[in-house]
């Protein structure tokens, strides 16, 4: 059954304490205010706000260094997963509700579910 994939999120990992002056940076910097300085209510996550048709922007505190990963999103997680396994990525854990991956170039990244009321106009469509 053929399902679809985008890319969804740009993550900017963080390996701080408090992610507000994160948020707060990142904010300036790319001219995209904060849209949920708090987004689970645990302060791990937070958003900047972005427009319909532009990948979200998260901010996310972790233990390990700071980089930022990519995040794509499919209606079908587990079939995005094999498909991109198919590619030489490989699974690394499924955590809550998404795989993360590593590249064969070492980067790693998530497939995610719909993060996004619609797809939009980048969607492909896979068999």
């Amino acid at each position: 059954m053929p399902h679809h994939s985008r890319l969804s999120t740009r993550v900017i990992d963080c390996n701080v304490d408090d992610l507000r002056p994160a948020l707060e940076f990142w904010s300036a910097a790319l001219g995209k205010p904060i849209a949920d300085p708090d987004e689970d209510g645990d302060g791990r996550y937070g958003v900047l706000a972005t427009e319909e048709d532009e990948p979200l922007i998260l901010l996310q505190k972790v233990a390990h260094e700071s980089r930022v990963h990519l995040d794509i999103e499919s209606d079908d997680v587990d079939a995005e997963a094999d498909r991109l396994e198919r590619l030489g990525a490989r699974k690394i854990a499924f955590v809550k509700r998404w795989w993360v991956m590593e590249a064969p170039t070492g980067h790693r990244f998530c497939v995610v579910r719909p993060q996004r009321e619609r797809f939009g106009r980048h969607l492909n469509a896979w068999d």
